[in-house]
C-alpha cells in the first residue's frame, strides 16, 4: 500500500481533475465553435426517415473497428436511418467503402466537444429534428456488440410511457440516463427544452464537464421541463441481481455508493439480456474489476455471438 502522503496527493489530484480543472477549462467552450464538420458523404441533401440514429465514432487512424459495421447494420435492420458522425477528422477510403450501404450519411469532423459536440453539430447540419422526425437515437462506439437484434429492445421504448429512454440509468451525482444509447420520442424532440439544451452545449475540453453538464444535464433539463425517462435495464433491478463481490459492491447493495452500471454491473447486464459490453471495461478496466477473466464465457452463455472481433480489437491495443 502506498504511503499516506502519496495517497493523499493522489486523492487531491483526482479531486482537481473532477472539480477544479473543468471549471478552469469551461471558458474554452465559449471560444471554440461547435461547427467542425469537414466533409459529408454523400454531398448534398440527406434523405432521412422518421426514425434516425446519430452514431458518434472516433479512431485516431481514421479507420473502423472490425465490429462497428455490424452495429450500424443492426440499427438499420431495426428500421433506423443511420448517420455516422466521425470525430476522427479524416476517414480512410477503405473505411468509407465499408460504410457503403450501411448508413444514410457520414459526417467527418474534428474531435472538438466529444460526443455531445458531435451530436450538436450533426443535429444542426442535418436540420434535426425535422417535421416528420418521431424517434432519435444518440449512440456511440464505446460498446462492443450488439450480440442480438436491436428491434425487440427498441420496440420496448414506449414513448407513451416515457419521453426519454436509455439502456441504463445511473444514480452517480444525480439520476440520469447514460448517453451511449439514448432514444428521444416526439414530444420531447419537438420541445423548446430540447432545442434550448442543444443550443447550450459547448465544446469544453473536459470529459468530467461533459458528464456533469451534458450527459447528466440532458436528463435533468428534460425532467425540469416536465418530461419523463426510463431505462430498459434499470439500476435498481441490476443491483437486485448483484452479489457482494467487493467492499464497493457491499456499499452499493447497502445504498451508500452508487455504481456505474454499464461498467461495474456488466455480469448482471448480460444476464438480463443487455446485448453489449463496454469497450472501456475490457480495454482499461477503470474500476479495477477482478471478475473479468471469464467475460468471453459470459457472453457465450447468454448470446450466440462471436467474440473474435472483440478479441482482435483488444489485441491490437488501439
Amino acid at each position: 500500500m502506498a504511503p499516506v502522503p502519496i495517497r493523499f496527493a493522489w486523492r487531491c489530484w483526482l479531486a482537481a481533475r473532477r472539480r477544479v480543472f473543468p471549471i478552469l477549462l469551461s471558458p474554452i467552450g465559449h471560444l471554440r465553435s461547435h461547427r467542425q464538420i469537414r466533409a459529408s458523404y454523400p454531398p448534398g441533401p440527406v434523405v432521412l426517415g422518421p426514425r434516425v440514429a446519430l452514431v458518434c465514432h472516433f479512431d485516431r487512424h481514421g479507420t473502423l473497428r472490425e465490429d462497428l459495421p455490424a452495429y450500424l447494420a443492426a440499427l438499420g435492420a431495426a428500421g433506423l436511418s443511420v448517420v455516422l458522425v466521425s470525430n476522427a477528422g479524416y476517414l480512410a477510403p477503405s473505411a468509407l467503402e465499408r460504410l457503403r450501404g450501411l448508413v444514410a450519411c457520414v459526417l467527418v469532423r474534428r474531435n472538438v466537444g466529444y460526443d455531445f459536440g458531435a451530436w450538436r453539430d450533426a443535429l444542426e447540419h442535418l436540420g434535426l429534428p425535422r417535421a416528420d422526425t418521431q424517434f432519435l437515437l444518440l449512440a456511440n462506439d464505446s460498446v462492443y456488440g450488439p450480440f442480438a437484434p436491436l428491434a425487440p429492445l427498441l420496440a420496448r421504448m414506449d414513448f407513451a410511457v416515457a419521453d426519454l429512454w436509455g439502456m441504463t440509468d445511473s444514480l452517480q451525482v444525480r439520476p440520469h440516463l447514460q448517453s451511449y444509447f439514448l432514444a428521444v420520442g416526439p414530444r420531447a424532440l419537438h420541445s423548446t427544452a430540447w432545442s434550448a439544451f442543444w443550443r447550450g452545449v459547448r465544446p469544453v475540453p473536459s470529459k468530467h464537464w461533459l458528464i456533469r453538464w451534458q450527459e447528466i444535464g440532458l436528463t435533468q433539463r428534460l425532467l425540469a421541463a416536465g418530461f419523463s425517462y426510463r431505462a430498459l435495464f434499470p439500476y435498481g433491478e441490476l443491483i437486485a441481481r448483484a452479489t457482494p463481490r467487493t467492499k464497493r459492491f457491499r456499499a452499493a447493495l447497502a445504498g451508500t455508493t452508487p455504481l456505474n452500471p454499464s461498467v461495474e454491473l456488466w455480469r448482471e447486464l448480460l444476464a438480463a439480456g443487455f446485448p453489449f459490453i463496454k469497450r472501456e471495461l475490457l480495454r482499461d478496466n477503470p474500476t479495477r474489476a477482478a471478475d473479468l477473466g471469464d467475460w468471453r464465457e459470459q457472453v457465450h452463455a447468454h448470446f450466440d455471438a462471436d467474440t473474435g472481433p472483440i478479441e482482435r480489437d483488444l489485441a491490437a491495443g488501439r
